[in-house]
């Protein structure tokens, strides 16, 4: 606990990369959000220390995890994923709306390959290796069995900081880096669901394997 307290801390006041802070800090709410203030800082990771389990995700969304202050918070990737996560027992509810809404997760730690806002959702490759260290240290100090990448970007910050060799990205692709065994599912986005690319089921069955891997389900 006492690393996770002194990590976020650190986090919090990074300004490594101009381009993020400059747009976190800029982000406007839309009319749905009038009135909010938002976090506009790096997103914090969240769950069990002690998971078994790691999520990566891309990065915090403008409006959701950059508003609420907590990753996969508040937006409708959010909720796609913790549909799926408390359909596995893995989460006490189906939603993920804020910090303070009694979300607790089991066995499963959250977390991002970059901590701040990119726009358009587009981190550059140097805003991904400037985010790195935090994610080494993560993986360090969680010490997960398994790691699922929710997506290309995760995975391949994912494999890169474990130091595996550079694989390519597929949905429901499997790796073997060192001790940790990384997974790959497409993000739970709403253009990734929507369109079809990739339903709720498939990314369910992603982490149920991960998680079993893990030792997480009975």
């Amino acid at each position: 606990m006492s690393w996770y307290r002194d990590f976020i801390e650190r986090l919090v006041a990074c300004r490594r990369c101009p381009r993020l802070v400059a747009y976190r800090e800029s982000v406007k709410p839309p009319p749905r959000f009038r009135g909010e203030t938002y976090w506009a800082k790096p997103v914090p990771p969240w769950g069990d220390l002690g998971a078994r389990l790691m999520i990566v995700g891309l990065a915090p969304a403008a409006h959701g995890g950059n508003r609420t202050g907590r990753m996969f918070t508040g937006d409708r990737s959010a909720q796609n994923l913790f549909a799926v996560l408390h359909s596995l027992g893995l989460s006490n509810k189906p939603y993920s709306l804020s910090r303070d809404d009694g979300v607790e997760l089991r066995c499963v730690y959250i977390t991002s390959a970059v901590k701040c806002a990119p726009p358009r959702n587009r981190p550059t490759a140097e805003e991904v290796r400037s985010c790195s260290p935090w994610l080494a240290e993560e993986i360090s100090a969680v010490r997960p069995r398994v790691i699922v990448a929710l997506g290309r970007v995760a995975w391949d910050a994912v494999i890169r900081t474990l130091g595996a060799p550079p694989t390519p990205f597929a949905h429901g692709a499997v790796l073997q880096a060192g001790a940790v065994k990384v997974y790959a599912s497409y993000h739970p986005s709403p253009l990734n669901v929507g369109t079809r690319r990739v339903s709720l089921q498939q990314i369910a069955e992603v982490i149920r394997k991960a998680a079993a891997e893990a030792g997480c389900l009975p």
